[in-house]
């Protein structure tokens, strides 16, 4: 179990520098956008290949850090049953669901995304806009995406289990990220005047 650990953490490691390196897309599309923009009223013009990087910044952002959302337990949760279970009964309902649902679903579209890459990939797929971009780096996304969900999915259930087993702290009790800590820094300088 302890090998699984380490694995686990080597897993969030990697989930960690994916979504913070990710994080930086959010700034380029932002600059992306607002370059586009201005070109487009200022000088009348404007280009397809702008408006399709923004794309595929929004989806390498969305794609790239569902892992990372994972990880923080920032994903999408249904609470209303499993709120009343205790501790113990709620990782054993996030096992089953780790199990049955995220891992078949996660690894069933990364094996049916494949292919989609590497047709696009082969034949030069490139978009049908006027200056469109190549459409493979947004084939790859989705699989790569997916290879990292599925990943941090296995984390997860590994960090689970070892919680179960008393080898690992409750996966729950985890530090809430960059707001959490923003908040107590702010929280502090306040009241150090």
């Amino acid at each position: 179990m302890h090998g699984l650990l380490r694995l686990s953490r080597w897993i969030d490691a990697l989930t960690e520098a994916v979504g913070k390196g990710a994080s930086w897309l959010i700034l380029a599309a932002a600059l992306i956008s607002a370059g586009n923009a201005t070109v487009r009223y200022a000088f009348n013009a404007s280009s397809n290949a702008w408006l399709e990087v923004q794309w595929y910044l929004f989806a390498a952002v969305f794609l790239l850090c569902a892992g990372y959302a994972l990880k923080h337990n920032q994903h999408v949760r249904i609470d209303v049953l499993s709120s009343k279970l205790s501790r113990r009964a709620q990782v054993r309902l996030e096992i089953f669901g780790t199990l049955f649902f995220l891992l078949p679903v996660a690894g069933l579209i990364l094996w049916l995304s494949w292919p989609v890459f590497v047709d696009s990939w082969r034949s030069g797929e490139v978009s049908s806009n006027a200056n469109g971009l190549a459409l493979w780096p947004a084939r790859l996304l989705v699989p790569a995406g997916f290879a990292l969900l599925l990943l941090q999915g296995v984390s997860e259930l590994i960090k689970r289990a070892g919680f179960l087993a008393g080898l690992a702290p409750d996966p729950a009790d985890q530090p809430e990220g960059a707001e959490r800590d923003l908040a107590d820094a702010i929280l502090k300088a306040r009241r150090s005047k």
